[in-house]
């Protein structure tokens, strides 16, 4: 198969980090074990399971053999030996998991863990050695020709991560980026009764002492969080009409995240609760503005990307985080489900960072001209 700079790789390493953070939250406090650290491997059945944990070890590693074996077979590797280093991969890594739970003692390692995982691992890379039999994987690099520029994995990771981060509720729709005030908290802890204290007085009351956006600054939150990943899109976007496209398919996929995070978060109730005419009217101006910037070259998108996701972060960061999600939190128990050990949360507090650093690197690696698009089809 040819080589091809594929998405699969960097999703791939971002979800096997996922994996990571999910499996050793809260990552203290480390205690040396007093048995062996492969001592779980020949324990027997555990009495204390539940339906939930072992569908959760089986579907979790699902999407890591897939992404994995896709990453493989797209930089030119073959099916047969991909599906092997694909499960390889995935029980090293439950293997690696499973061995540093021993240190954790709100963690309990288990060889029936090992064992979902390594199946779910398989049963993934198999799925993905299905999908280039039916042809799918010729048509999506098709499209994915007709749509996006050669080097456009790092962008198409981006843009796929992007829903993902609004699951966790935001200060304002689409507001993605609130990590200040976590911050300047974490660096207040870590340097309490140190001489630098008196610098940092203060901060530990970051979150505190914010008030409310005015009306002008949700607004201009709620659009610039449309326009950024629009931006990044176009980016690695071919010009013409795809990009009005990808705008309105940004726009159903933020009224679906937004949705189905205040659903889960809030209660089936409350799904709508967000879409007030104030926030409707600034979505509605977000797209528009994405839709005028469309005809943009890719480097000048990449300019103005850069200037969207500055202003996001700066507006996003007066903003007070939801004083309602800890306490729904208790109250409703498929929040901690959504929450993944705080994924999403993580996710939606680095999101524009990364992309801020992608659209650097684009800007720095220079542009790839049009003379790369695909042939016309005859009519």
């Amino acid at each position: 198969m040819p080589r091809h700079r594929s998405s699969a790789t960097p999703l791939a390493w971002l979800y096997a980090a996922l994996i990571a953070y999910a499996s050793l939250y809260p990552f203290v406090p480390w205690k040396v074990p007093g048995v062996s650290p492969f001592a779980f491997l020949a324990l027997p059945w555990s009495p204390y399971w539940t339906w939930f944990d072992l569908l959760s070890n089986l579907l979790g590693y699902i999407p890591l053999g897939a992404l994995v074996f896709g990453a493989i077979v797209r930089s030119g590797g073959r099916a047969k030996p991909a599906l092997l280093l694909a499960f390889a991969a995935g029980t090293a890594w439950s293997l690696g998991m499973e061995f540093l739970q021993n240190f954790l003692p709100h963690r309990v390692p288990s060889n029936v863990d090992l064992g979902l995982n390594s199946l779910g691992t398989l049963i993934g890379a198999a799925l993905g050695g299905w999908v280039p039999l039916r042809g799918a994987v010729e048509r999506w690099q098709t499209a994915r020709d007709r749509w996006f520029i050669g080097r456009s994995a790092g962008g198409l990771a981006l843009l796929l991560l992007w829903p993902i981060g609004m699951l966790f509720p935001l200060p304002v729709p689409l507001g993605q980026g609130q990590v200040l005030a976590k911050l300047q908290e974490g660096i207040a802890a870590l340097l309490a009764d140190t001489p630098i204290e008196p610098w940092v007085e203060g901060w530990a009351d970051a979150e505190l002492m914010r008030s409310a956006l005015s009306p002008g600054g949700e607004f201009a939150l709620i659009a610039l969080g449309l326009l950024a990943p629009c931006l990044v899109a176009f980016s690695v976007a071919r010009a013409g009409w795809h990009r009005v496209v990808l705008v309105l398919g940004a726009a159903a996929l933020g009224v679906l995240s937004t949705t189905l995070s205040t659903a889960l978060n809030f209660g089936p109730q409350h799904l709508l609760a967000w879409s007030t005419p104030h926030a409707l009217a600034a979505l509605g101006f977000g797209i528009a503005l994405a839709a005028l910037l469309s005809v943009l070259p890719r480097r000048a998108a990449a300019g103005f990307g850069l200037v969207a996701l500055t202003a996001l972060v700066i507006v996003v960061a007066q903003a007070p985080s939801d004083p309602f999600f800890a306490q729904s939190l208790h109250g409703w128990e498929q929040g901690r489900f959504i929450r993944f050990y705080g994924v999403a949360r993580w996710v939606g507090w680095l999101w524009p960072y990364a992309a801020i650093m992608y659209l650097l690197a684009r800007l720095g690696a220079g542009d790839q001209p049009d003379a790369s698009a695909p042939p016309k089809m005859p009519a």
